[in-house]
């Protein structure tokens, strides 16, 4: 590797980003493509706002990284003098069937995560708002909160550049792979851009650019997401008094932001949508899911009965079908590195992955197994095309 390696990041998103600014902190020549630019409305980093919590169940991986990437989002936001997370807390509510929080506790634990245990009737004590019937007990993540989405990714973006890195609005196509080396990219206008190395961070576009490796190895699910207006003059819903929020007790999963920048209160289902185009996919929300959203914030938050919706996303996640991130080479060219597969919950991970990606890729650090291609990991054949199909 050259002393000052070129490298080019294709994606703006959390992962691109935050990964173009590490690499670029750590010594490389970074140039950073976006089709639509950073936080755009088509991509998965888009939107107003995401959780940043701990809690994972049986997976430390993730739980230590969510807690690396909150030092990293705090370190950030002191050093650029900017708000980038909000610390309102987050509320884990647990049904019956609760062997997801109980593995999280020991891990949450170990990786010195600030938390508490509550029973239904103390978090009904702390949060009057919310109605807690069907849930049994609660985590309390309390330095957890969540993070203004598109308006990070531009401010990522912006202190990339002002820290000597170069950013381009331009779609990107591979190159050509002869031998163990990918070629110069194609981009829009029939410009070309060369680099040592290339890391394609293109969330749900990501199987599109590589048919053959990645395929449907990466689907992209519609997700609906509604904002409530609160009531006027009222902070009860607001990030004063009330926390970010994951309900695991009622069989799908719901979750929700506290009210934000006059946007509303925000709430949605987690359950995995139908297949979607990113490019062209129709944004416009379903009545079917109008009426599912209504009803549950109607059941677990009674002050909010008859809110008005006054803002909506469709979005998407790009869903992997173990959940788990992607970061490996591409196995045919040792100058390209894929990174994505948020599957819903890669936004509060962004940081974190930057610095490890400058990491592997600089020659710091061993590829974790855990997020490679190869191995069982996949035990389906890769398909030659991406497509939309079922969930492999």
């Amino acid at each position: 590797m050259s002393p000052t390696p070129t490298i080019a990041v294709i994606g703006a998103g959390a992962f691109g980003g935050w990964t173009a600014l590490y690499l670029l902190r750590h010594g490389a020549r970074v140039t950073l493509v976006d089709a639509w630019g950073p936080g755009n409305s088509r991509a998965s980093s888009g939107g107003e706002t995401r959780i940043l919590r701990a809690t994972y169940g049986p997976k430390p991986q993730y739980v230590c990284m969510a807690a690396r990437a909150l030092q990293l989002w705090k370190e950030n936001e002191s050093r650029w003098n900017q708000k980038l997370f909000h610390p309102a807390g987050m509320l884990w509510m647990a049904g019956a069937g609760d062997a997801f929080e109980q593995a999280s506790l020991p891990l949450l634990r170990e990786a010195g995560v600030a938390f508490d245990e509550l029973t239904s009737a103390a978090a009904r004590q702390r949060f009057p708002q919310i109605n807690f019937e069907s849930v049994n007990w609660c985590i309390w993540e309390r330095n957890a909160g969540f993070l203004p989405a598109r308006r990070n990714c531009r401010t990522v973006v912006e202190h990339f550049v002002a820290e000597g890195g170069t950013y381009r609005e331009s779609s990107a196509a591979p190159g050509a792979i002869p031998g163990n080396e990918m070629r110069p990219l194609t981009l829009s206008g029939g410009t070309s851009l060369t680099a040592d190395y290339y890391v394609f961070a293109c969330g749900p576009w990501l199987g599109k650019l590589f048919p053959d490796v990645i395929g449907n190895l990466i689907r992209p699910t519609r997700q609906e997401l509604f904002f409530f207006g609160v009531p006027a003059g009222s902070s009860q819903y607001s990030e004063a008094h009330m926390p970010a929020w994951i309900d695991h007790s009622l069989g799908p999963i719901w979750y929700g932001i506290p009210a934000h920048d006059g946007r509303g209160f925000k709430a949605g289902d987690d359950t995995r949508g139908a297949p979607f185009d990113p490019t062209s996919g129709d944004r416009t929300p379903s009545a079917d899911a109008a009426r599912a959203v209504r009803a549950y914030v109607e059941f677990r938050f009674p002050g909010l009965k008859g809110a008005p919706v006054v803002e909506t996303r469709v979005c998407q996640y790009e869903q992997t079908p173990d959940e788990n991130f992607i970061i490996d080479r591409h196995p045919a060219a040792a100058n390209v590195w894929f990174l994505g597969g948020g599957s819903g919950h890669g936004y509060k991970h962004g940081p974190a992955i930057g610095e490890l990606m400058a990491q592997l890729l600089l020659g710091h650090k061993p590829l974790d197994p855990f997020f490679r291609l190869s191995g069982a990991r996949f035990s389906v054949p890769v398909p030659a095309s991406a497509g939309s199909p079922p969930l492999l």
